[in-house]
């Protein structure tokens, strides 16, 4: 079973501020959760967007209920990667990021998409789409609600959090 999320969010910066910012975002004080970002690949296209591949890594914890049913012992590192794309012409930045391990347990796929605001030039309009699944009987919606609420603070709402992290 996958669960589906979407949020659409109207930051308060410019395209070109976002899209600078998304590139410095870590290491910082408010994402310590983030332990490593390399990149794996990246091009320049002949039609002037750039694509980039990185491997992160992360600490998440368990959610309380589920910290008894799984070893103590068991990694709580993630690996994740993220591609994305970059089109200055079209003013949008494309991210896809998915986990590599810990996918029996959850399998997490994102897509936000960064574009120039149309109606207010000095606002991003970001659209955050996440499919969250596990192939644990029993636990699949649990895990699939804790996850969302992990992803998407409330706060967030009022882009404090992302303001705080991202324009860090």
């Amino acid at each position: 079973m996958v669960k589906y999320f979407c949020s659409n969010i109207d930051i308060k910066s410019t395209w070109d501020h976002v899209v600078s910012a998304f590139w410095q975002r870590y290491p910082n004080p408010f994402s310590t959760h983030v332990l490593t970002e390399d990149v794996v690949y990246r091009e320049l296209t002949a039609d002037h967007r750039l694509l980039s591949r990185r491997l992160l890594m992360k600490t998440n914890r368990l959610p309380r209920w589920a910290e008894q049913f799984f070893p103590g012992g068991m990694s709580r590192s993630v690996y994740i990667v993220e591609d994305s794309i970059v089109d200055p012409v079209k003013r949008s930045l494309t991210t896809y990021t998915w986990n590599l391990n810990h996918t029996t347990l959850m399998s997490v796929e994102e897509r936000c998409v960064f574009q120039e605001s149309e109606e207010h030039p000095a606002s991003t309009q970001l659209k955050r789409e996440a499919w969250i699944s596990s192939s644990i009987y029993g636990f699949s919606k649990p895990i699939q609600f804790d996850s969302f609420m992990g992803c998407f603070p409330v706060s967030l709402q009022t882009n404090t959090v992302m303001q705080l992290g991202f324009f860090w």
